[in-house]
């Protein structure tokens, strides 16, 4: 089979389900947001040094793949067989979060971006949850969508800002605190 199809030269795709659409319609654009995000999480676990860490972003790529399939479902056709998102995997980010937020100090200001390299890219996929759970939000505005949704993009954005904490502090990098009002 041949990666290229030219099916989608004139701008459209196909829904899971057989509906074409427009490259820019919302769902589209969700579920790429999606990719994208997952592609980031590849990059984070292909540098994260802690095994444990690994398993569970491996896990959480699982269950964007997952999401990506209900976002690309066509809505037309609610009874097509795709995979379940579930409650416990949003149980799961709660726990890691839970278990992180144990050994760093609690936060009582805003702290910039950054500090190290890899702490940055965590940083960067917790921007494309953000978005990615926007765009989830506005759909869901539009069109039915499981709720589920929403509330692991959520959860997974609080993960991905813990984890880059949880990182900087095993790193031994720097949390810069914004220090908002200064004027020049």
């Amino acid at each position: 089979m041949k990666i290229y199809t030219k099916t989608g030269d004139a701008g459209k795709t196909s829904l899971f389900g057989g509906s074409r659409v427009s490259k820019n319609n919302l769902r589209i654009e969700s579920y790429g947001t999606v990719d994208e995000l997952n592609s980031w999480l590849g990059l984070v676990r292909d540098n994260a040094s802690n095994t444990h860490t690994r398993d569970i972003l491996k896990k959480i790529q699982d269950r964007l793949f997952t999401i990506g399939a209900a976002l690309a479902a066509d809505p037309k056709k609610p009874k097509l067989k795709k995979p379940d998102l579930l409650e416990d995997d949003v149980m799961l980010l709660e726990k890691e979060i839970d278990r992180m937020e144990q050994s760093l100090q609690p936060l009582t200001v805003f702290i910039l971006p950054g500090g190290h390299p890899f702490v940055s890219n965590i940083h960067i996929a917790r921007c494309v949850s953000r978005r990615a759970e926007r765009l989830a939000v506005a759909l869901s505005l539009k069109e039915k969508m499981e709720p589920l949704i929403i509330t692991y993009l959520n959860r997974l954005s609080d993960y991905l800002f813990v984890l880059a904490r949880w990182t900087g502090k095993n790193l031994k990098a720097e949390e810069i605190r914004w220090e908002p009002g200064r004027t020049r």
